[in-house]
């Protein structure tokens, strides 16, 4: 009898000791369906001795049909490691882990993927040349703004700045991943991303899971409002506050890789790699370089990547750049310089900052509305997207383009107004349609125009289009628009092209568009079937 208990104890022991070993190990994920392109999660219990930033490597190969994607994972605290992956195709897909650690070593499964909800269209890619789209096929317009800290003042201003942006016409936001230490931005923020002793002691190797559970919290809650979130992965506006503009090499990289793998596979995510990078003095030009190659290498969805500059722009023709993230005001105050900046990259060009409406005192913070608008029917004519922001003076330092909150300036509305315009256009994106001479006009030969006059103010204009696609005997139909007024008005005549000339072809009866005499007149111009 002492036998057979001292046998019934050893093996209860065993399994008890199984049991504990798998409970330590065990894999759960959010939900065992998910919607393509959506966010699958593992969550792995496993050691939080040492340090397991450092100390434990973690992925996944995710598998269907003929379909290989590796992701990364990360831990999160609390003896939590997480991998995450988003699918971009519906039906089965399977997983197995791979660790230095035997409790996260080779767990498997599997899980359904089913069609995305009906705001989900999947990642922004480039589509052509100079346009996007999202993964489904559905044209994508970027329509941006900037708030750059938003994250950092805590719950209140940020539910307000996510109610502001539901109801604009914005459909991407500029963001910075680090806090801001700048004029009208000198609050500490609530939280910081690395453990340690603000405002400088820092352990560059342990992060703090809490601050990019934040970040990822705000990109999610972004997404469901159908706002790609353009994530500012460095900037020069610590000034050495907390110094996280000047790590060493080893810290970038691990912070990067980081980021990376908590916040890939949110389909609404872009990688700007940094905010005026020819301001980080600390940095080289060969670290920019390998920035964009570990975020290249690491993300395996390749989201948007691109890098905004200061005084020098960088290379945009290198490969790993997916746009042309341009900050030049003076570039479109006339769409015939804009549409330079795409013959030279042969990429889609966003100026994203063209300064700002406001009334700090800073030139780059007080351009008037008038002068903001304008600058977006520039840039849409050129062929290329602008980016907004605002800068109002407030008691509290509630300033839009640094902390967001609310929107105060008259540009917003008029840029829905726009909005609604471009969707009403062809879908292949708007083309400059005589580059070579005075000619403002977008759209697509043949079918569409879009024109802008800017502060001019012409009481006619002469029907007369470049004559690329234009036959004798085509009709087309003109709309007189406002675009300050934002109001849209039909012209009575139809008019019938003539034979085309040497370089453009006119109405048969030589007539003209009675115009306003008033600034900010745009005309659309469609082709009769």
């Amino acid at each position: 009898m002492k036998d057979f208990k001292k046998l019934f104890l050893i093996v209860l022991s065993f399994y008890l000791l199984l049991y504990l070993f798998y409970s330590a190990s065990i894999c759960y994920a959010k939900s065992s369906q998910i919607e393509q392109w959506g966010v699958f999660e593992i969550a792995l219990k496993g050691p939080s001795s040492g340090n397991p930033f450092t100390d434990i490597q973690l992925s996944a190969v995710f598998t269907k049909n003929n379909r290989t994607i590796k992701t990364f994972g990360f831990y999160d605290g609390n003896g939590i490691y997480r991998i995450r992956f988003m699918p971009e195709s519906t039906g089965e897909w399977h997983y197995i882990t791979s660790s230095n650690c035997l409790e996260l070593n080779e767990i498997k499964d599997n899980f359904i993927v089913v069609a995305p909800t009906k705001i989900n269209h999947g990642p922004v890619r480039v589509q052509g040349m100079y346009s996007f789209s999202y993964a489904d096929g559905t044209v994508y317009r970027p329509i941006g703004t900037t708030a750059y800290a938003w994250i950092h003042q805590g719950d209140k201003l940020a539910e307000q700045t996510l109610q502001t942006l539901a109801a604009s016409p914005f459909n991407k936001l500029r963001m910075t991943v680090f806090p801001k230490h700048y004029e009208w931005n000198n609050n500490e923020p609530l939280l910081y991303p690395y453990s340690g002793t603000p405002p400088r002691i820092w352990d560059l190797k342990r992060f703090n899971p809490e601050f990019f559970q934040n970040l990822e919290h705000r990109v999610q809650q972004l997404g469901d409002l159908g706002i790609e979130a353009d994530i500012i992965l460095f900037h020069p506006y610590d000034k050495g506050h907390w110094g996280f503009d000047r790590m060493p090499a080893q810290a970038d990289d691990l912070y990067l890789r980081y980021i990376i793998a908590r916040l890939s596979a949110y389909h609404n995510v872009w990688w700007s790699i940094a905010n005026e990078y020819d301001f980080l003095k600390e940095k080289k030009p060969s670290d920019w370089d390998r920035f964009f190659q570990i975020v290249e290498s690491n993300d395996p969805y390749g989201h948007l990547r691109s890098i905004h500059n200061g005084s020098i722009i960088y290379n945009n023709t290198l490969p790993w750049v997916s746009h042309a993230s341009i900050q030049n005001g003076s570039a479109v105050e006339d769409y015939a310089r804009a549409i330079l900046y795409r013959d030279v990259y042969r990429k889609p060009v966003i100026f994203d900052e063209v300064k700002y409406e406001g009334n700090i005192p800073q030139r780059w913070g007080n351009i008037t509305a008038q002068e903001m608008v304008k600058r977006f029917w520039e840039g849409t004519i050129a062929g290329t997207f602008v980016g907004h922001s605002e800068c109002f003076l407030d008691s509290h330092d509630i300033i839009w383009w640094a902390k967001g909150g609310v929107l105060r300036g008259q540009s917003v509305e008029r840029i829905a107004f726009l909005k609604k315009i471009l969707e009403d256009s062809p879908n292949e994106g708007l083309e400059p349609i005589d580059k070579w001479q005075n000619c403002p006009f977008a759209g697509k030969r043949g079918y569409y125009y879009l024109g802008y006059f800017g502060e001019s103010k012409p009481s006619e204009w002469l029907f007369s289009l470049y004559k690329a696609e234009l036959k004798a005997g085509m009709k087309f139909k003109v709309e007189v628009i406002d675009t300050w007024d934002m109001t849209i008005t039909p012209v009575d005549t139809i008019f019938e092209l003539n034979k085309p000339r040497s370089y453009s072809v006119e109405d048969k009866n030589g007539r003209s568009v009675p115009l306003p005499s008033k600034p900010f007149i745009a005309l659309r111009i469609r082709r009769i079937p």
